[in-house]
């Protein structure tokens, strides 16, 4: 998962004019969002690697695709004035962004959170729940 926020981060710099395309008019100082959004997409990817770090780091890439939501949608709305042939792209991008807030949330649970859920999970299936 890492990577691709990794690789999407460098890109940032590579080619911000791809990203100066899609950013909302009413957003002042593209440039500086574009390395912002390059610099934190490949510092949060960083922080979901290490076990001790992952879960602020999937967390931290959940807020981060929720705040770039609007540029997602401004691409559909550019496309879609002008005629773009990869309309269909833009707008399968925008649900791709809740998968990839799903794959990140994934990660938002320690080990111990992970395998009390199982223990719960297992216990329900056996009908062992206390209910009071």
């Amino acid at each position: 998962m890492a990577s691709i926020y990794i690789a999407s981060g460098i890109y940032h710099f590579i080619n911000p004019a791809f990203y100066e395309k899609i950013m909302p008019k009413y957003l002042p100082w593209h440039p500086f969002f574009i390395y912002l959004t390059g610099i934190l997409g490949i510092l949060f990817a960083l922080l979901a690697l290490p076990k001790r770090t992952r879960k602020a780091g999937a967390w931290c890439l959940i807020l981060f695709l929720l705040g770039v939501f609007p540029a997602n949608f401004q691409m559909m709305i550019n496309f879609m004035f002008n005629h773009n042939p990869y309309l269909w792209l833009a707008v399968l991008r925008l649900p791709l962004q809740l998968v990839l807030i799903w794959w990140a949330w994934l990660y938002t649970e320690t080990e111990e959170e992970e395998e009390e859920t199982v223990v719960h999970n297992q216990r329900v299936e056996h009908g062992m729940m206390n209910y009071k």
